[in-house]
């Protein structure tokens, strides 16, 4: 059975990740309304991951005897000014879930929790490869900058993103 404390923060952690597909859905809807599909596809696939990793809590809380308790998440900004504030954003939502999660681990060891630390290491891990996707795509903007040749082909490699 999870304590309060691990509750608590399980319960906040879930409402991070339902957060992080809410914004990223907002992102794609701003992406589609500038006619870049393959960021809207990629941020799509993203927001559909944060939604899973969201489910994957909860499913962990009820598994554990706890009872999830779903909070408010807040309205994402409609409006962004470009794609490399769109991903500056993606990576700083990221870094952000990944600080987190290093919390709900430290708990989890700090209370003894061998269970919760189980099952925190996937996301500790997948947290890397989160954190790469986005760094790696901000770098590219940095390069491209506003040239448009350049945010075409990039919009194509993105819409090439798979979900597996």
């Amino acid at each position: 059975m999870l304590n309060k404390a691990m509750l608590d923060a399980m319960n906040e952690q879930i409402k991070q990740e339902f957060s992080s597909a809410y914004h990223y859905l907002a992102m794609l809807a701003h992406c589609e309304a500038v006619n870049l599909p393959g960021f809207a596809h990629w941020l799509r696939l993203q927001s559909q991951e944060e939604a899973s990793h969201a489910l994957k809590y909860f499913d962990f809380v009820q598994d554990r005897g706890g009872r999830v308790a779903l909070k408010a998440i807040e309205q994402p900004p409609a409006e962004l000014n470009s794609p490399f504030e769109v991903f500056q954003q993606v990576l700083d939502q990221e870094r952000k879930v990944t600080g987190m999660i290093h919390q709900l681990y430290e708990l989890a060891v700090k209370e003894n929790d061998y269970a919760s630390q189980a099952f925190l290491q996937w996301f500790i891990t997948e947290q890397i490869e989160e954190e790469k996707q986005a760094s790696r795509i901000v770098e590219q903007l940095k390069m491209i900058g506003e040239a448009p040749a350049g945010l075409l082909m990039l919009d194509r490699q993105l819409a090439a993103r798979s979900d597996g």
